[in-house]
């Protein structure tokens, strides 16, 4: 299981996240949801250990990390294809003599058929649309098989096909990979994750029943049954 105990950290001298303990257990499905500034997306740079925290620890047992980050401007003119964009998620595993294997290859055009891009391999990646390129991203973070997602706000902005295959994709890996997803759109994942938590500095569980027509307009509380 990941296990965080007393984790805090700051950028410079502002409090990003304060003694944070949670546990979460192996293949579940977790949505995280808060106010923007709160520090989701710190929460998962610290999984990854892209940042260290300042106080406490992170432990987890997964070698394999697939992550798909917030859908970022980039330079559409980059000369690279959808191929070699979901290729990057092979570096780590599926390099011989410093070109990819033909197994990398074959696992990228699985994946991009996955996520309904097959047939797009040669195109470039700055002439796909939005919902496409985050579809990439997403095939980009499986391609290794990773025994671990972490995705940020994956469905923001995007058209809802690309909102469905997302989804299906994730339900169809539930219960067999440990899953974290940041969302604002409570009420579309309500219903397929196994729990809920909010992060707003500090953190606060919730189960999906317990949550309320209020978080939607960012009114975060505790469960009314212990109020």
């Amino acid at each position: 299981m990941i296990e965080v105990e007393d984790l805090s950290f700051s950028y410079d001298k502002s409090a990003v996240l304060e003694g944070i303990n949670l546990s979460i257990h192996d293949h579940e499905f977790i949505g995280i949801f808060g106010p923007n500034g709160g520090g989701k997306t710190t929460f998962l740079k610290l999984l990854m250990g892209f940042i260290h925290p300042q106080k406490g620890k992170v432990r987890h047992p997964y070698k394999k990390i697939g992550y798909v980050p917030q859908a970022a401007t980039f330079d559409r003119q980059f000369p690279i294809t959808l191929e070699e964009a979901v290729l990057q998620g092979c570096l780590q595993t599926g390099l011989k003599w410093g070109f990819f294997t033909k197994g990398a290859r074959q696992k990228t055009r699985e994946c991009l058929a996955k996520v309904g891009l097959q047939g797009f391999e040669k195109k470039p990646l700055g002439a796909l649309s939005g919902g496409q390129i985050q579809r990439a991203f997403v095939a980009r973070a499986l391609v290794s098989d990773p025994d671990f997602l972490l995705l940020d706000e994956p469905t923001a902005n995007i058209d809802r096909e690309a909102e469905g295959v997302i989804y299906e994709i994730l339900m169809g890996l539930k219960g067999k990979i440990t899953i974290l997803m940041v969302t604002h759109n409570l009420q579309a994942v309500v219903g397929k994750v196994d729990r809920l938590l909010c992060i707003q500095h500090t953190v606060s569980w919730f189960s999906p029943s317990e949550v309320c027509a209020h978080f939607s307009v960012g009114l975060y509380h505790s469960p009314l049954k212990l109020l």
